[in-house]
């Protein structure tokens, strides 16, 4: 390498900002992580079945021929045919768009409320957050998720966007917690001293200062929740607390297909493959992203 290409690389890397430096020394992290990368492209292919499930799919979801009733795989249906003659393959694939919609609305749920909350209530501390805020998100977490989400999901009813508000409900506490003990730390940061010595007022220091270096573990673990909100769905579905017939849900799929095991197993075996590998790469990436920005993992 000659002497301008090593100047030229000392000048490139001088002109990073720390905080794209520490960026892209994260980014290199996660990348060399294989694992977390394999779940990051099965995650984005996931993503992209569902905005084109129209153009994926072979046939309409909802299209019943009862002449092909129970039908194996084949050459017209790749995955085989349900107990109404429906294709099983563009059932799947229309249902990943319920999937994926049930885990960011119900996570997105559990942001708006847990993120703000967690925010005053941290930084504020006092009566508020020790006797009322704490205790009720305790109290929340001392339930069962999936047990939470269904006592919720008959309250509000069935249908998807009441088993997406029960799901978001469960999950606010954890982001309340995380986010409460996030901003603990920071606030006893030099930076927060100096700025309340400046004057600045409490809602700049708290939504300018604080929350920005709040926001790594909160996506992080927003990955994971959408892993485990996907699966509650689809728990609910099963029970008949979700997505309701004729629209497909993997969770409702599984359910029908229980009882044709013996005689069609492709009916529950292909959107349980479905719920399987969503989830496990999923979590492979958040893990990916958990180890890449988590400080403490290092």
């Amino acid at each position: 390498m000659g002497i301008s290409n090593v100047e030229n690389t000392v000048f490139n890397v001088k002109e990073l900002s720390p905080r794209k430096r520490l960026f892209k020394e994260r980014a290199g992290r996660f990348f060399q992580n294989k694992l977390a990368v394999v779940g990051g492209v099965f995650t984005l292919l996931l993503i992209l079945t569902a905005l084109f499930a129209p153009m994926l799919a072979p046939q309409d979801p909802t299209l019943q021929d009862y002449g092909k009733f129970l039908q194996g795989p084949s050459m017209a249906n790749w995955l085989g045919t349900d107990e109404l003659g429906r294709d099983i393959l563009s059932r799947a694939i229309y249902g990943s768009q319920v999937s994926i919609q049930a885990g960011i609305i119900s996570v997105g749920i559990a942001l708006a409320v847990g993120i703000p909350i967690g925010l005053f209530s941290g930084f504020y501390r006092g009566v508020l957050d020790e006797y009322i805020v704490m205790r009720i998100t305790d109290a929340l977490l001392s339930f069962p998720p999936l047990v939470l989400a269904l006592s919720l999901a008959a309250v509000l009813g069935a249908g998807l966007e009441n088993a997406m508000i029960a799901i978001g409900i469960v999950y606010t506490p954890n982001f309340i917690r995380l986010m409460r003990a996030e901003v603990m730390s920071q606030r006893e940061r030099e930076y927060v001293e100096a700025a309340k010595a400046s004057g600045i007022r409490d809602l700049k220091i708290i939504f300018l200062h604080i929350f920005p270096n709040c926001l790594g573990p909160i996506l992080v673990q927003a990955t994971l929740a959408i892993a485990g909100a996907i699966i509650a769905e689809a728990s609910l579905s099963y029970l008949g607390l979700g997505t309701q017939p004729p629209t497909p849900s993997w969770g409702a799929m599984l359910s029908m297909g229980q009882g044709y095991l013996a005689d069609a197993p492709w009916i529950a075996l292909v959107p349980g493959v479905f719920i399987f590998v969503t989830v496990l790469s999923i979590n492979l990436f958040g893990d990916g992203l958990r180890d890449a920005f988590d400080p403490k993992m290092k």
